[in-house]
């Protein structure tokens, strides 16, 4: 663990939390699972990892995280999302049920599992020039996808022959429709790990 590092927590409600802790700190960062809000405070950035955003919506509001969730985004706290988090990161959300809320910030309209159930789950080699001129093998299970994207929203990566959105960044928000965590290629957690350190600096 890098004691230099920025602490960057992993919510830990639902989802594949050992493998991003994993996978921050072998890109430098110091990472805690985020189980309170107290612990929320303390730390200096969050990954939202997968797993079910309608369960993940309803754990954050009944366990009281998901406004303080949203003030720590909107007072500047670096956030990336991956898969489920994806979700909880996008303004807009269609075949949500209609009381799935999420932690916003992210000017993008995002389909819940665009690509089909669990068994139409796959991996894709994507190109994605802002971590490297080499390929990312992106995994996707029961993902999300990104059909509209705002003016301030940049699109990082696409994927198949109708350049499907699957991965964005707004301001000092991150979100992949895959999870890098299963990967072992640690190249997304380190860009999100080296705009942490920016937005510190």
């Amino acid at each position: 663990m890098n004691a230099a590092g920025p602490l960057i927590g992993v919510l830990a409600l639902q989802g594949d939390v050992r493998e991003h802790m994993r996978s921050l700190e072998a890109a430098g960062a110091r990472a805690v699972s985020v189980r309170s809000v107290e612990t929320l405070s303390q730390v200096d950035a969050l990954v939202i990892p997968g797993g079910e955003s309608t369960t993940m919506s309803k754990l954050a509001i009944l366990d009281g995280f998901l406004e303080p969730l949203r003030e720590a985004r909107s007072a500047g706290m670096p956030m990336y999302g991956s898969c489920a988090g994806l979700i909880m990161l996008a303004d807009r959300v269609t075949d949500a049920r209609p009381d799935q809320e999420t932690v916003g910030g992210i000017d993008v309209t995002v389909r819940r599992n665009a690509f089909g159930r669990q068994v139409d789950s796959f991996e894709a080699d994507i190109d994605m020039p802002s971590i490297g001129p080499d390929p990312f093998r992106a995994v996707f299970i029961r993902a999300p996808r990104v059909d509209e994207v705002g003016p301030e929203v940049e699109v990082l990566a696409r994927v198949g022959d109708d350049g499907t959105i699957v991965a964005v960044r707004q301001g000092r928000l991150m979100a992949t429709a895959f999870h890098p965590e299963l990967t072992g290629d640690h190249r997304i957690h380190q860009a999100f790990v080296n705009l942490v350190s920016q937005s510190q600096g």
